[in-house]
């Protein structure tokens, strides 16, 4: 098994970093996998954070991730046997999550239909027209 990395913080954005304290981390049983050792094993985690009570984000920061995740973001993980490694996959999908909410979109910038679009979208509909026109009954003279 590989070796346990303890994190001290989360990073989920350049500038931010949310200290361990403001993590609420609980664990449970699992469902997930372990046989009779999942029965007896609290080996679930669940990671949650308050977005409102957080020092570590800025009010533009806090009303971003309040928008996209809520008043509080969860992250579980069950994948693993162990509780530290689930310790682990909680806090790294914690942070993608928190990373997702954080980051700024560009702004899209309105364009105009090129030259080439706007024929392609006439002829287009030219064809259609003359595909319709062929498919009509017959004018009777």
């Amino acid at each position: 098994m590989g070796t346990v990395v303890r994190v001290r913080s989360l990073r989920p954005a350049p500038g931010v970093e949310i200290p361990l304290s403001e993590v609420v981390i609980r664990a449970s049983r699992s469902s997930g996998p372990g046989g009779q050792h999942a029965n007896v094993t609290a080996s679930r985690i669940e990671a949650s954070f308050a977005v409102a009570e957080s020092a570590a984000l800025d009010e533009e920061q806090r009303r971003r991730v309040f928008a996209r995740w809520g008043p509080v973001v969860r992250a579980i993980a069950q994948d693993a046997r162990s509780q530290a490694r689930n310790r682990e996959l909680a806090l790294e999908r914690l942070e993608a999550r928190l990373a997702a909410a954080l980051k700024v979109r560009r702004a899209r910038h309105a364009t105009r239909p090129t030259r080439g679009s706007r024929e392609r979208r006439l002829s287009g509909k030219r064809r259609q027209s003359e595909r319709k026109q062929v498919r009509r009954r017959p004018d009777v003279d």
